[in-house]
């Protein structure tokens, strides 16, 4: 970073705290000489203006792009393209292992071109968090965690070698092992540093990640959001991240939480109401004296759970209390100090109170009227107050499939009780609603030692009045450091959850992400062969259909200790605000009331659950701390070493053929429907997601490659090998194709033959035939995690674009990035309306070099009768830069032709 770079003049210095003092590019001297009314603007694009100001350079970063961002309008039309040059990136590995794949291609093309591979490093720090490989195995057992980890690494050995090869090929990239923590929980203790200095300019930690819920850091007043792999690695490469100047919801919280509730039921009620105020795309920003009486570890849970309102960010400004957190957490004196002084030299210090900033909209929340709730059993905005989980349950039990229920009658719910033997362990009776996981899990949570003790408190009064979990439910306990493990240990509360069942089974994802593990076999026959609507109760921000585990229909997010007491219930259709958990040793019934800790008992233990030297220790020196990391080979060079017979790890074809000539911009003609979805379809959906099935096109290519099904892993392990991934893409067990009605699962009609065959099946015969390919849509499509395989998979299967009502913000971006084409169709305007069926061809008509961001194009239909149908359609390539990416083929082909020509 040079410090030539400031043509307005506004390089000041600051008191670093220890006699020094430091340099930063000052927003309020921008404002003092007439830029804007900075000290207006919400604090979130105030520290986006910080990054435009600092890299204003004049090429990437102009001037006009400072004045833009400075004189920001609540109420304006959103034209503006923003170029966020971030301080630093996290991947996880489910999305870091394909991207670190894509610089190893990148490398390998460019040694074929005779030019240097070294051209492709990162330009920003990199730091990649192994949390989404290991798999609830085991569970309720003492070395639980142990076989766990053990067979994560026979798994992923050929994973985890890539990972080692990246560590010594480029400088900048770091990698934290397994059985360490969940990225964003290590982000927030660990990786997060608030300031940070480069040739003595300081300025804000900002970064983006591969994974939605990047956004947690938001709760201590950093900048920081849930990428694609495709932008990220752009990112990486020195590109900014570019995005449309966003509208910013002010949400002023006051009041303070009741007792018996938690920061979680916080978290689901403002992602209902958010979801209610459409915040798609937009910056959501907290204010108010609530939300400065609020904890880190509280607002961290709320900022978690950004994407499910489907927000940009869920940011809380700095001040005392993220200050408290840094120390707390083991981050230096010194460090603390200068933290401190340098957002108030900014003028950024503070939670800002009513009035003394601009918002587009202004939404209220009392905390006070917040109520126990849970999520479910399909979307988490779909939030159920506690006691109302019964009816909602029954009442969806019986509703029709195509309204979001399960279609069963009504009687089925109570009468169907099967008996199921546990080889050894008992009998266990098993019907409808009953509880078969029950997991305390996901970072949204486990990061909150306030609702991780009251999961303990609410343990330890259950044991001692003598209750059990019932057999057949299978829980567990994922935190997402190890830092949980010490203090629920140091508390005495680690002994009585296990007595209940939740032992510690890993540090990660685990549920959350669907690597919950396989039920008991006798279970699994019991739901399969009596289609029973079971139920899982997670701790978790995600519980879309056949995420959690393929065969368990309903899952409900909620807080940890409600976790705990559904796993005592054993059933979700229960009222536990007024039916008893279970009989206590005494033989009368036991309620929650009975056994939830009060606010009080939680805060008399917190005191001990946040020790500076406890995060300190458990934070340095990963390798010495994980010997079976240490075994795992690390091979050298800086190219990467393609093994044709590896099937975790293939070169993908993103670059065969590579020309340094971008392509041109042209119509599409004649394309066929490969698909055509309603509304909702996630990047669950979409993307290769939990186990892969034997009959599936990505089980046939394993085991024609030689792998026993017994050794299949998980799609998410396998992402570095694009032949597994493409056949995965829109294979989930419950996508619903709406030309092939009354069938679940990635099935289509090859047209105009009319033969139903697998999605990929018939991708590959268009292809053969020369056919382009669209899919169709309806309202949010590709919501869930930033999944690039979502966009990669549907590029690799030939779709040149996806005509839908709305899109959610990543995966629009990150279909431009892999160059398909989004196309948004009018209000009121659906494939349901223009009744089409599959048997079309379309063409895209107006497609021309001179595309314009969000300009208006024509979807010709002609209909299997010769009747002609034009519709018009937006084209949601949103910025001038997309429109490059677009005509190169990506990003990624975009940024290699930039570095391969320069020099």
């Amino acid at each position: 970073m040079s410090l030539l770079h400031d043509p307005f003049g506004v390089r000041r210095s600051f008191d670093l705290g220890n006699g020094r003092t430091g340099i930063f590019y000052s927003l309020p001297a921008l404002e003092q000489a007439g830029v804007g009314r900075i000290s207006r603007l919400p604090v979130s694009l105030r520290l986006v203006l910080e990054a435009v100001l600092r890299h204003c350079d004049g090429r990437r970063v102009t001037e006009q792009n400072v004045r833009d961002l400075a004189n920001w309008q609540p109420q304006a039309p959103r034209t503006a393209e923003i170029p966020f040059v971030v301080a630093r990136i996290v991947l996880q590995d489910f999305t870091g292992v394909p991207l670190l794949v894509d610089l190893a291609a990148m490398r390998s093309a460019m040694a074929r071109m005779g030019r240097d591979p070294k051209r492709i490093e990162p330009l920003v720090p990199v730091d990649l968090v192994v949390d989404h490989s290991v798999q609830v195995d085991f569970a309720g057992t003492p070395d639980a965690f142990a076989r766990n980890l053990e067979l994560e690494f026979e798994r992923n050995r050929e994973r985890y070698q890539l990972l080692k090869w990246g560590m010594q090929a480029f400088k900048t990239f770091k990698v934290v092992p397994p059985g360490i923590g969940i990225i964003h929980q290590v982000n927030l203790e660990y990786l997060a540093k608030g300031v940070l200095e480069q040739d003595g300019v300081y300025y804000p930690d900002t970064l983006v990640g591969t994974d939605s819920h990047t956004t947690m850091i938001n709760g201590l007043g950093i900048v920081g959001w849930g990428v694609g792999g495709i932008e990220a690695e752009a990112g990486m490469l020195g590109q900014p991240v570019y995005f449309l100047t966003p509208d910013v919801v002010g949400v002023h919280m006051t009041g303070s939480l009741r007792e018996g509730v938690t920061a979680t039921d916080v978290a689901l009620t403002v992602t209902q109401m958010l979801r209610k105020a459409k915040v798609v795309g937009k910056f959501v920003e907290f204010f108010g004296p609530g939300a400065a009486a609020l904890p880190v570890v509280d607002r961290a849970t709320i900022a978690n759970m950004a994407p499910e309102y489907g927000a940009t960010m869920g940011f809380f400004p700095v001040d005392q209390e993220t200050v408290a957190y840094l120390r707390q957490t083991g981050r230096s004196e010194e460090h603390c100090r200068m933290y401190e002084n340098y957002y108030k030299a900014q003028g950024l210090w503070g939670i800002p109170q009513a009035g003394q900033v601009d918002y587009s909209q202004v939404l209220e929340l009392d905390l006070g009227s917040v109520t126990p709730s849970v999520a479910g059993p399909k979307r988490p905005q779909d939030r159920i107050e506690l006691p109302k989980l019964k009816e909602t349950f029954q009442a969806a039990f019986s509703r029709p499939i195509t309204e979001s229920g399960y279609g069963k009658p009504a009687q089925e719910l109570d009468q169907v009780k099967v008996e199921v033997s546990l080889n050894g362990q008992g009998k266990a009776q098993v019907g409808h609603g009953s509880v078969l996981i029950a997991s305390i899990t996901s970072c949204t949570n486990t990061s909150n030692p306030t609702v991780m003790l009251a999961a303990g408190l609410l343990a330890k009064k259950a044991v001692e009045r003598g209750l059990r979990t019932p057999p057949g439910v299978k829980a567990s306990l994922a935190p997402g450091s190890r830092v949980v493990t010490e203090y629920l240990r140091d508390t005495g509360l680690q002994p009585y959850l296990d007595q209940l069942g939740f032992h510690l089974v890993g540090y990660g994802c685990m549920t959350c992400i669907g690597n919950s593990g396989p039920l008991a076999a006798p279970l699994e026959e019991a739901v399969v062969k009596h289609d029973l609507v079971t139920a899982a109760v997670l701790s978790g921000n995600r519980n879309f259909e056949a995420r959690i585990h393929q065969n368990i229909k309903a899952n409900f997010l909620m807080s940890p200790p409600l976790v705990v007491a559904f796993a005592l219930a054993g059933r979700v259709q229960v009222d536990l605000t007024r039916e008893p958990l279970g009989q206590g040793r005494d033989g009368r019934p036991v309620y929650l009331r009975d056994v939830w800790p009060s606010l009080e008992e939680i805060r008399q233990l917190l005191a001990s659950a946040l020790k500076p030297e406890t995060f300190r220790r458990l934070y340095q020196d990963f390798a010495s701390q994980n010997p079976k990391w240490n075994e795992i080979p690390a091979p050298v060079g800086e190219v990467f070493a393609w093994d044709a017979q590896s099937t975790y790890i293939q070169e993908p074809p993103f670059f065969e053929n590579f020309s340094l000539q971008p392509g041109v911009i042209s119509e599409i003609r004649g394309a066929r429907a490969l698909g055509i979805f309603g509304d909702s379809v996630t990047t669950d959906h979409i993307s290769p997601a939990g186990a892969i099935k034997k009959a599936s096109p990505a089980g046939q290519y394993l085991l024609q490659h030689g792998v026993a099904f017994a050794d299949f892993n998980s799609y998410g392990s396998r992402r570095g090998n694009d032949r597994v991934m493409t056949r995965g893409t829109f294979a989930n067990v419950r996508i619903k194709n709406l030309m092939v009605p009354g069938v679940e699962g990635g099935v289509t009609l090859h047209q105009p033959s009319g033969e139903q065959m697998s999605i990929f099946d018939a991708a590959m015969r268009y292809a053969r035939e020369q056919v382009p390919l669209v899919v169709l849509a309806g309202h949010e499509y590709g919501t869930g995690s930033s999944r690039d395989w979502a966009a990669k998979g549907t590029r690799l299967l030939g779709v040149r674009a996806v005509v839908a009502r709305s899109f959610e913000r990543i995966h629009r971006s990150n279909l431009v990035g892999m160059g398909v084409l989004p196309l948004q169709f009018p209000e009121q305007v659906s494939a349901q309306t223009l009744g089409l069926d599959g048997t079309e061809i379309y063409d895209v008509l107006g497609l021309t070099a001179q595309l314009r961001p969000q300009q208006q194009l024509t979807l010709r239909i002609t209909r299997a009768n010769g009747r002609v149908e034009e519709v018009p359609v937006q084209c949601r390539i949103d910025t001038p830069i997309e429109i490059e990416y677009y005509q190169h083929g990506g990003i990624l082909p975009f940024v290699l032709r930039q570095l391969a020509a320069s020099g």
